[in-house]
C-alpha cells in the first residue's frame, strides 16, 4: 500500500511539474548506487561511501529543493547500468544533465567517453587531448569531481606511471571496474 502512494505522488508530481529531481538506487558490483535525474537528463551517480543523504541534500540545495524518490524517470539509466555490469553494453546512450560541471571540468568530462572501453589514459594525456598539456592537476580534480562516475568513464584515467590514481568510488571501485572492462574485451 506504501509503495502505491508513493508512486502515485511521484507519477502526480511529475505531471504537475513538480519533480525536478527523481532518484532511486540500484544494486551493482560495486555497492549500491544512487542514480537522480533532471527533466534533462541522468545528473548524477553517486556511490555509497559518499553518504545518499549527503548527496540528496547537496542537489536540492544546488538545483532544486524538489526532490522525490521517482524511480520510473531512472528506468533507462537502470536498464543500461545493469547491462554494463553484465558486459553487454560497452557505452551509455543517456541524456545527461551536465549542470553540475563547468568550463575546464565541463571539457575534460565531455572527453572522456570518448576513451574506448577496456582502454585507459594518463592524465597527461587527457589534458593533452583537450587542449591544456600542462594542465595536469586540473584533469585530476576533474575526474575526481564527476557528478556521473561509471557512465562517464573517469575510471579509466590512470597516472602516468599506471598507478591508478583515485577514484570517488574508492579504489576498489576502480579496480572492478576496470578489470570487469579487461575481462569482457579478452573474452569478446
Amino acid at each position: 500500500m506504501l509503495t502505491a502512494l508513493r508512486e502515485r505522488l511521484a507519477r502526480r508530481a511529475e505531471e504537475d511539474g513538480l519533480l525536478d529531481i527523481a532518484y532511486r538506487t540500484i544494486d551493482s558490483p560495486l555497492g549500491p548506487l544512487l542514480l537522480a535525474a533532471t527533466p534533462a537528463g541522468l545528473v548524477r551517480v553517486a556511490f555509497a561511501l559518499e553518504d545518499f543523504d549527503a548527496v540528496l541534500s547537496s542537489l536540492a540545495a544546488t538545483l532544486s529543493p524538489r526532490v522525490l524518490e521517482a524511480p520510473r524517470r531512472l528506468d533507462a539509466a537502470a536498464a543500461e547500468l545493469e547491462e554494463y555490469f553484465t558486459g553487454t553494453r560497452r557505452s551509455f546512450d543517456l541524456r545527461l544533465d551536465r549542470s553540475l560541471s563547468s568550463g575546464f571540468r565541463q571539457r575534460v568530462l565531455e572527453h572522456l567517453p570518448r576513451i574506448a572501453y577496456g582502454s585507459t589514459l594518463s592524465y597527461r594525456e587527457v589534458a593533452e587531448l583537450v587542449g591544456n598539456p600542462r594542465a595536469v592537476r586540473a584533469v585530476g580534480t576533474a575526474c575526481a569531481t564527476n557528478p556521473l562516475p561509471v557512465v562517464v568513464p573517469c575510471h579509466r584515467v590512470l597516472r602516468s606511471d599506471g598507478r591508478l590514481g583515485g577514484y570517488l568510488g574508492g579504489l576498489a571501485a576502480k579496480t572492478t571496474l576496470l578489470e570487469l572492462e579487461a575481462d569482457d574485451r579478452t573474452a569478446g
